[in-house]
C-alpha cells in the first residue's frame, strides 16, 4: 500500500487545540480575522499563525471587504481532502475542548454587537435611503418579482424591507404584507411611507433577523428578500427561515445584484457583499430544501450613486431566484 507522505502533517495540523477551536468558530460563522481573536481571546499575532497553516492546508476560503479580511471554514478538494477527511472525523467531539463553550458565547457576543453596529448604520441612512439606495433604471425588477411569486396570495413577508420599496408592489396583490427588517429607522420609513395600503391591504411590521425571523411557522403564504442577501454574512440560516415560516406550496423570491466591484458600496449602502454569484443563492434553497428552484435574468439594472463622487450612477445587473416550500 503506497505510503500517504501527507499524513504525519494532517495529523500535526489537527493535534494542536487551539486549530481546533479556530475551525469549530469558523464552520459556524464567517469572522473578520480580529472579531475571530475576540472570540477566542487571544492575541491577533498568535491567531494569524494557525490561520497561515489552515490556509496552507486548504482549510479556509477569505473574503475581502476593504481593509478586513472575512474567514470560513471551507471544504477542502482535490489534494486537501485528507484534510477534510480528518476534520469530519474529530469534529463531533469538540464539546471535549475545555475552551470550547466559552468560545461559542465569545463568538455571539461579537455578533451581537456586529449586528447592532449594521442596525446602528440603517438606522442612520433610513432618512435618506430613498435618495441613495432605491433607484432602479427601469422598475420592471419590482414588478418582477411581485407577479411571478405573489399573485393571488394572501400573506406575504417582505424581509429586509427597508423603507418598502418592494412592499409598495405587493399592496395591491395581497390581504395581509408582514414588512421585517432589523432596522427600527427603516420601519418606521417604511410606515410613513407605505402610509394608506390600497385595497385595504393590511400592513403589519416586525423588528427582526433574516437568521431568526419574527414569524410562526408556516405563517407566511410568500416571502420576498429584495436586495438584501447581500447585506448578510451567510446565506444558510437566512434561506432556511425562508422556508421554515413558509406554507407548505407557499413561494419565496428573492431578487439579488450580481458580483461587482464598487468597494465603496460597502460603507456607503451596508453591502457585506460585492453582489452574490447567482449559483451560491440557488444551492442554499436547493440545499435548504426548496424545489422547483429557478434562476432567472431580469430586464431592469440597479443604480446606486456615490455620495463623494460626479457623474452618472452606476448600472449594476441583477437576477432572480425563486423556489417552493414542498407541500409534503
Amino acid at each position: 500500500m503506497a505510503h500517504d507522505v501527507r499524513l504525519p502533517s494532517s495529523l500535526k495540523l489537527f493535534a494542536d487545540p487551539t486549530r481546533l477551536r479556530i475551525m469549530a468558530l469558523l464552520e459556524r460563522a464567517e469572522l473578520a480575522v480580529g472579531e475571530l481573536s475576540r472570540a477566542l481571546g487571544l492575541a491577533q499575532s498568535r491567531v494569524s499563525n494557525h490561520l497561515r497553516l489552515l490556509r496552507e492546508a486548504g482549510l479556509l476560503s477569505e473574503r475581502h471587504a476593504g481593509s478586513s479580511t472575512f474567514l470560513r471554514l471551507s471544504t477542502p478538494r482535490n489534494g486537501h481532502a485528507l484534510s477534510g477527511r480528518l476534520w469530519e472525523a474529530v469534529r463531533t467531539d469538540l464539546d471535549s475542548l475545555p475552551e470550547h463553550a466559552a468560545d461559542l458565547a465569545r463568538m455571539e457576543r461579537v455578533l451581537a454587537e456586529r449586528r447592532q453596529r449594521e442596525g446602528d448604520f440603517f438606522d442612520q441612512v433610513a432618512g435618506e435611503w430613498d435618495e441613495i439606495g432605491v433607484h432602479f433604471a427601469s422598475g420592471q425588477a419590482r414588478q418582477r418579482v411581485a407577479a411571478h411569486a405573489f399573485a393571488g396570495r394572501h400573506v406575504v413577508a417582505d424581509l429586509g424591507c427597508g423603507t418598502g420599496y418592494f412592499a409598495r408592489a405587493l399592496l395591491g396583490l395581497a390581504t395581509r404584507v408582514i414588512a421585517v427588517d432589523r432596522s427600527r429607522g427603516m420601519l418606521d420609513e417604511a410606515a410613513r411611507r407605505l402610509g394608506d395600503a390600497p385595497g385595504g391591504a393590511e400592513v403589519e411590521l416586525r423588528v427582526g433577523e433574516l437568521d431568526a425571523l419574527p414569524l410562526e411557522d408556516g405563517e407566511a403564504d410568500a416571502v420576498v428578500a429584495g436586495m438584501v442577501l447581500h447585506h448578510l454574512a451567510d446565506l444558510r440560516r437566512p434561506v432556511a427561515e425562508m422556508l421554515r415560516v413558509l406554507r407548505p406550496g407557499g413561494n419565496a423570491v428573492v431578487l439579488e445584484l450580481e458580483p461587482h466591484r464598487h468597494e465603496w458600496m460597502h460603507a456607503q449602502l451596508g453591502d457585506h457583499h460585492l453582489g452574490l454569484a447567482p449559483q451560491d443563492v440557488v444551492r442554499a434553497f436547493q440545499s435548504n430544501g426548496f424545489e422547483d428552484v429557478v434562476l432567472e435574468s431580469v430586464d431592469d439594472q440597479y443604480r446606486p450613486r456615490r455620495a463623494d463622487a460626479d457623474g452618472p450612477p452606476v448600472d449594476l445587473p441583477l437576477y432572480l431566484v425563486r423556489g417552493t416550500r414542498p407541500r409534503a
